[in-house]
């Protein structure tokens, strides 16, 4: 599965009531949970001994987790809940209707498209298992990171990007609209200001 190692093949149920009974949720947490989530199942334990690599600093081990979803749009939040939950590092693969995408959380969501599964691979690369994880992170949330920068770094900077560049969509709109020359230049100002940025 995801082109992974055999050797790393699991196929182990995760019960949503361990997970309620471990983690003491609220009725209104697990009707969250039920809305979106019909079955979790563990299908790959990737390790640093089943790739023949060194140990990481801080990645030793992480597990994909197959999400069957109810409907396919979900709640992101009961995503980041489950991410939160178990304390491992974790690669969700979402499936709903014959389609799946793939989810890590590293300091904020980060998702595939939907596609068809067959077309889903992770590529191991990397001589620990923290540069294996970075790696993972980067394919999932088609990260390109610039030399000079971290892995955390790169998504804080492609974050900021994304939020002025909806700024600016925003303050051209408004351009368009404004029918006072003055208050239309402003608007223009500030956006070349936003574009340099």
């Amino acid at each position: 599965m995801l082109g992974l190692p055999k050797n790393t093949e699991l196929s182990k149920p995760l019960p949503k009531t361990a997970i309620y009974a471990k983690f003491q949720m609220s009725a209104a947490e697990r009707a969250k949970v039920d809305a979106d989530i019909s079955r979790l199942v563990i299908v790959n334990e990737v390790s640093a001994a089943k790739l023949n690599l060194a140990p990481g600093e801080t990645v030793q081990t992480f597990f994909v987790l197959q999400v069957t979803l109810k409907r396919k749009e979900f709640s992101e939040k009961t995503l980041i809940a489950l991410f939160r939950l178990i304390p491992q590092k974790l690669v969700l693969l979402l499936e709903h209707e014959g389609q799946s995408k793939l989810a890590v959380y590293h300091t904020k969501l980060l998702q595939t498209h939907w596609s068809d599964p067959a077309a889903l691979t992770l590529n191991i690369k990397g001589l620990t298992m923290d540069a294996v994880w970075e790696n993972v992170v980067t394919q999932v949330g088609g990260i390109q990171v610039q030399s000079g920068n971290t892995l955390e770094q790169q998504i804080a900077q492609d974050e900021q990007r994304a939020k002025l560049e909806k700024e600016i969509a925003r303050l051209e709109k408004l351009a368009r609209a404004e029918k006072q020359p003055k208050k239309k230049f402003e608007l223009v100002q500030r956006i070349n200001e936003l574009k340099n940025r």
